[in-house]
């Protein structure tokens, strides 16, 4: 956060565009550390059975900042650009505050080496796909330069993946995908955000382009999705706490399929924003509120030293598909400054069928119970035990062992976690 925080003060103050572009790269080094690092402190502070509600708050603070941001961004870029990064300063300066107040001290681990390689390589290989949709349509897809791109894409993905199966530590722990809710949750992401961030990219250029909005208006436009969003995502727990997680995230990639299908059926030359635009927004931000809870609250059943890592691989995996999402829409778009209802109506179609897959998906999706051993800690640990109902001694998943699913016999090693740190597989 103080690193966000004074990168954003830098490029405040970058006297030139170089200068610029560098404190951006930093700011944005210190979102990729930040995000994943607010789950791993704030899911192990409360119970199991309250993440699905953490999760809820965590993606309704999330939505209200992607609700706010297009509009804030472009009433304070119509003042001066430096303004959308001064704000930041005072928001980092109070989370800082706040954050040593509030939150848990994390246990100190041994310390371990960055695999700056295999980031480097990860990078590199999406950036070389994204360059294959982005500047096809212009270089053509069967020049050299797109051809070398793809062929850079394939050899640094696969120099990635094997690099990373030697790395003490690598950036991508393939040993977590052993665990099944996690990886089916991986993928569900991975879908799940190729196609929001392609859907709300064409919902502003829809309503730029073809009903011709201005950039606040359209700003206002989009509101509907994140703003949905925030409102259901505090009821998160309940409703997963009714339905089930996988039923929750199932409902998720059905109400981003539907969101696309009403844009795509309905959305005409002729602003009809009520009707036409509306009810699409709607459904895709509900759809953040059902789906995104249950899938990153999965980190939470990994051992307890692998929160971390886990949470910040799903937000890779939402970060890669966010860029492959823009690039394929980008593509399919054919690239132009003014895109045809035709082509949103074919990229609306593609995101259909991509958000059906996240769900069929999700379908496989098996909420397991958390690692033993992980307690509530901190300050909002205390006030969650507060407040919680009493549980037995034993904190190890009750539920799973009042259902008769505990261990089989003693086992010097804690309950539901196998000789490898890992849950047991999980039966079909």
């Amino acid at each position: 956060m103080a690193l966000f925080g004074a990168a954003s003060a830098a490029c405040a103050a970058a006297p030139a565009l170089p200068v610029l572009v560098a404190a951006r790269v930093v700011q944005a080094a210190a979102g990729a550390v930040l995000i994943p690092t607010s789950l791993g402190l704030a899911l192990p502070s409360f119970p199991a059975r309250e993440h699905p509600t953490v999760m809820g708050i965590w993606t309704a603070v999330a939505a209200f900042g992607g609700g706010c941001g297009p509009v804030v961004g472009g009433l304070l870029l119509m003042a001066d650009w430096r303004w959308i990064f001064v704000i930041n300063v005072p928001v980092a300066a109070g989370a800082l505050v706040l954050g040593r107040r509030l939150l848990p001290e994390p246990p100190r681990r041994a310390r371990q080496r960055l695999d700056l390689a295999g980031a480097a390589l990860v990078l590199g290989a999406t950036a070389s796909l994204t360059a294959v949709f982005v500047q096809g349509p212009a270089w053509g897809y069967g020049s050299s330069a797109t051809l070398g791109c793809a062929l850079a894409a394939a050899v640094l993905g696969a120099a990635g993946a094997l690099h990373m199966r030697r790395h003490p530590n690598p950036v991508i722990g393939f040993g977590l995908f052993r665990h099944r809710t996690f990886a089916v949750s991986v993928t569900g992401v991975f879908l799940y955000y190729l196609v929001f961030a392609a859907m709300l990219l064409s919902a502003t250029l829809f309503l730029s382009g073809v009903w011709h909005y201005s950039v606040v208006r359209a700003g206002l436009g989009i509101a509907p999705l994140p703003v949905t969003c925030m409102l259901l995502s505090p009821f998160s727990g309940r409703i997963v706490a009714r339905v089930g997680g996988r039923a929750s995230a199932v409902l998720g990639g059905v109400a981003l399929a539907g969101g696309c299908a009403w844009w795509a059926l309905a959305a005409t030359a002729h602003p009809s924003y009520a009707a036409a635009f509306l009810p699409g927004g709607v459904l895709a931000g509900a759809s953040t509120a059902l789906l995104q809870p249950p899938l990153f609250g999965s980190a939470a059943t990994l051992p307890a030293g692998s929160l971390s890592l886990g949470s910040a691989i799903l937000m890779m995996s939402r970060q890669i598909s966010s860029a492959l999402g823009v690039a394929v829409l980008t593509a399919i778009l054919g690239g132009t400054a003014a895109p045809s209802l035709a082509g949103f109506r074919t990229g609306w179609t593609f995101m259909l069928v991509t958000a059906l897959l996240s769900a069929l998906v999700s379908l496989r999706y098996r909420p397991a119970p958390p690692v033993a051993g992980r307690t509530p800690s901190g300050t909002a640990g205390r006030w969650a035990d507060a407040v919680s109902h009493p549980r037995p001694s034993d904190e190890s998943a009750p539920e799973t062992l009042a259902a008769g699913r505990g261990p089989c016999g003693p086992s010097p090693r804690p309950t539901g976690v196998g000789g490898d740190g890992f849950p047991p597989p999980q039966p079909e």
